[in-house]
Formats: structure tokens, C-alpha cells, sequence
């Protein structure tokens, strides 16, 4: 018997090609078709939201009379924001 996809000669038994891999048979079943998942909006509306948050009080940090806290804040949002494009990244793969 010869491999429908390469051509090359096969034992009658065999159930894949050796040299290609393709089946000597068709499929008894279908596949199931894979839906494509929508991706929303919100975390990329939160990175957005926590990176302006974090160049405002960086702004406000530079004009108050006391600017650990404004700092803080803007390490936290800016650290938030890193962490969820992080996470979005990683669920990509």
C-alpha cells in the first residue's frame, strides 16, 4: 500500500505513514469545532486606568508638602498594572 499524502510504500496493517505521519484512514469521528474566545475589554480598560492613576500622583507627589503618600500610590497602581498585563500575557500562551 502507498501513503495517500507522501507516496511511499507502507505495510497494509499500518495505521500511519512512518515517514510523514499522515493516517491511512479517515477519521470515524469530526472534530468538535473550537468556538474563538472574545476577549474583553475590562482588563485592558484597567491597565489603562491604573497607568493614568500612576502618572497623576506621580504628579501630585512632585507638588505636595508631604509626597510618601502620593508616591505610594503610584508605585501601587503602576504595580497593579504591570501585574494584570503580566497575567494576560501569561494565559495568551
Amino acid at each position: 500500500m502507498q501513503c495517500r499524502q507522501c507516496g511511499t510504500e507502507i505495510a497494509d496493517k499500518a495505521i500511519v505513514c512512518y515517514r510523514c505521519g499522515a493516517a491511512t484512514t479517515d477519521p470515524v469521528r469530526k472534530a468538535a469545532p473550537i468556538a474563538p474566545r472574545k476577549r474583553p475589554l475590562v482588563p485592558a480598560a484597567a491597565i489603562v486606568v491604573l497607568l493614568l492613576a500612576a502618572l497623576f500622583m506621580g504628579y501630585v507627589s512632585r507638588t505636595a508638602a508631604n509626597p510618601e503618600l502620593p508616591q505610594l500610590a503610584a508605585g501601587l497602581a503602576l504595580g497593579a498594572a504591570i501585574a494584570i498585563l503580566f497575567m494576560r500575557v501569561l494565559r495568551r500562551r
